[in-house]
C-alpha cells in the first residue's frame, strides 16, 4: 500500500508500486507480452502481439497507463466500475533465469459494436480493432522479407497452459550417418594424418633414417605434414562461410546482417589464426620445434573454453552483451556461452536453419528446466576444456619429443568424446525429467 504523502512519481519509480513485474530474461530489452482477445458473443479466442502497441477496450472513463498511479475511484476493464484490480489477477510464474514473472495478460473484448468516442478524443473500438489489424499485417511483411530480430519474436500463445514445451523440431537421428561420416574425416585428417605422416617421412625419408642417405630435413617433414593438415576443417569453414553469406541464405542469425556470419564462425576464425600462426613459426627454423608444433588442437580448446567462461561469468554478474553473440543483440541480457554454440552449429552445419534458431529461443524463454541444463552445460563445457587445455600443455612440455607430439593431437580428441557421451546421457535424461515437470506445471494451474 502507497504511504499517504509518497511523490506519485517516487512512486512510478519503485517497483513495488507497480501492477506487476516484467521479466526481462529474453535476449532483448523489452519485454513480450501476449494478450489474448476473447469474444463474449462466440467464446473464440484471438491474440494480439503488443510490441510497442498497446490497445486497450475503451470505457466512458479514460483509461491511465498500467504503471502510473491510479487516480482514486479507476474503473477496470475486469471489474465492476468503483473497484480496482488486484495484482493477482495477472499470471506471475516465475520461470525466469532471475526470478522474475512471465506475463500473460488476457483481454475481453467489450461488446461487438461501436463505442462512443470518449470525452477526451478516445477513439472507439472499431478504430482499435482496425490498428490492430493493420499491426498484425505490418508483422506478416516482416517476417516475409527476411529473419527478424528477437525482439519481434513471439514465444507463442500462454506457453504455462500448452501440454508440452515449445518443440525444437530438431533431432540427431536422421543425420546420424552425415555426424559419423564428418567426425570421421575430422579425426583423420587431425590425429591419423599429422601422426602417420610425421613417422611415416621422418624416418623413411628424413632424419631418422637408419640407413642410406636421408632425402628430406626436418623442416622439411613439418613443412609437409603442416601443409597436409586441416583439409576438411578449411573445407567447412568455405562452406559454413557460403551458407551465412549467400543472399537468401535460410540459416543467418536472427536480426543480424549477411555480413556478421554468426558467432561460432567468429570464435571458429580466432582459433584458426592461432593455429595458422603456431604452425608457421613452428616451421621457419631448421630443426623444428616438435612441442609447438603439438599444440595446435589445445589451442583451439583454449580459444572455445576461454570464450565460453568469458560470457558465463558476465552473465552471473548480469553484465549486458558488449557485442552482438548470434541471436542475442548487442546490450541485452547474456545467455549461457554455450548457447550460442547450439544455436550455430544446429542452425548452419546441421542444416537446421533459421527456423532452429526460432524453436531454440521460444523453448529456452518458455522452459527454466531447459535453460536450468544449459546452464549447467556451458559451465561443464567450459572449465572442461580449460581444464583439458591446460592438461595437454603441461604433458606436451614435459614428455619426450614424440611422446609429447602424439599427445597433442590425440589426447583433445579423446577428452572429447567422454565429454560428448556424458552430455548426451545428461541431456536425455534432463529432456525427459522437463517433460514430467512441465505436465504437472499445466495440472496445477489447470486446477487454480
Amino acid at each position: 500500500m502507497a504511504e499517504p504523502n509518497q511523490n506519485p512519481l517516487e512512486m512510478a519509480e519503485d517497483p513495488k508500486h507497480h501492477d506487476f513485474d516484467q521479466r526481462h530474461d529474453g535476449p532483448f530489452e523489452h519485454p513480450v507480452i501476449n494478450i489474448r482477445r476473447r469474444s463474449l458473443g462466440d467464446g473464440a479466442t484471438g491474440k494480439i502481439r503488443s510490441e510497442g502497441f498497446e490497445s486497450h477496450a475503451m470505457s466512458p472513463v479514460g483509461r491511465k497507463s498500467m504503471q502510473v498511479t491510479r487516480a482514486p475511484g479507476r474503473a477496470s476493464t475486469h471489474m465492476s466500475p468503483g473497484r480496482g484490480r488486484p495484482s493477482q489477477d495477472f499470471d506471475t510464474r516465475r520461470d525466469g533465469p532471475f526470478g522474475r514473472p512471465s506475463i500473460t495478460m488476457a483481454r475481453r473484448k467489450s461488446s461487438n459494436t461501436l463505442l462512443p468516442t470518449s470525452p477526451e478524443g478516445r477513439p472507439t473500438a472499431l478504430a482499435i480493432e482496425k490498428a490492430v489489424r493493420e499491426h498484425d499485417a505490418e508483422h506478416e511483411a516482416a517476417s516475409e522479407e527476411g529473419p527478424a530480430s528477437l525482439d519481434t519474436i513471439q514465444s507463442g500463445r500462454d506457453a504455462a497452459f500448452e501440454p508440452e514445451p515449445p518443440p525444437l523440431n530438431y533431432s540427431l537421428a536422421p543425420r546420424k550417418w552425415s555426424i559419423i561420416f564428418f567426425w570421421s574425416l575430422i579425426l583423420f585428417d587431425c590425429i591419423a594424418m599429422p601422426i602417420a605422416l610425421y613417422f611415416g617421412l621422418w624416418y623413411g625419408v628424413g632424419p631418422g633414417k637408419a640407413h642410406g642417405k636421408q632425402a628430406l630435413s626436418a623442416n622439411a617433414v613439418f613443412s609437409i605434414v603442416t601443409a597436409a593438415l586441416g583439409g576438411v576443417s578449411i573445407l567447412e569453414y568455405i562452406l559454413r562461410f557460403k551458407r551465412l553469406f549467400q543472399k537468401g541464405s535460410t540459416c543467418r542469425v536472427i536480426g543480424a546482417r549477411r555480413s556478421y556470419l554468426d558467432w561460432f564462425h567468429w570464435n571458429f576464425s580466432l582459433g584458426w589464426v592461432i593455429i595458422m600462426v603456431e604452425l608457421i613459426v613452428g616451421t621457419i627454423p631448421k630443426n623444428p620445434p616438435i612441442r609447438l608444433l603439438a599444440m595446435p588442437v589445445a589451442s583451439m580448446l583454449y580459444a572455445f573454453g576461454t570464450e565460453l567462461l568469458i560470457v558465463d561469468i558476465m552473465r552471473f554478474f548480469q553484465l549486458p552483451a558488449p557485442v552482438r553473440i548470434s541471436s542475442v543483440p548487442k546490450g541485452s541480457q547474456l545467455r549461457p556461452g554455450i548457447y550460442s554454440i547450439i544455436e550455430d552449429v544446429c542452425a548452419v552445419d546441421g542444416s537446421g536453419g533459421t527456423t532452429f534458431r526460432e524453436n531454440l529461443n521460444k523453448r529456452y524463454e518458455a522452459s527454466h528446466v531447459f535453460r536450468a541444463m544449459l546452464r549447467r552445460l556451458g559451465a561443464f563445457w567450459a572449465v572442461g576444456a580449460e581444464g583439458m587445455a591446460v592438461l595437454t600443455t603441461i604433458l606436451v612440455f614435459t614428455l619426450s619429443g614424440e611422446a609429447a607430439y602424439c599427445v597433442g593431437w590425440a589426447a583433445p580428441f579423446v577428452w572429447a568424446g567422454i565429454w560428448t557421451l556424458a552430455t548426451y546421457l545428461y541431456v536425455k535424461k534432463n529432456l525427459r525429467d522437463e517433460q514430467k515437470q512441465w505436465a504437472e506445471e499445466v495440472l496445477l494451474k489447470s486446477a487454480a
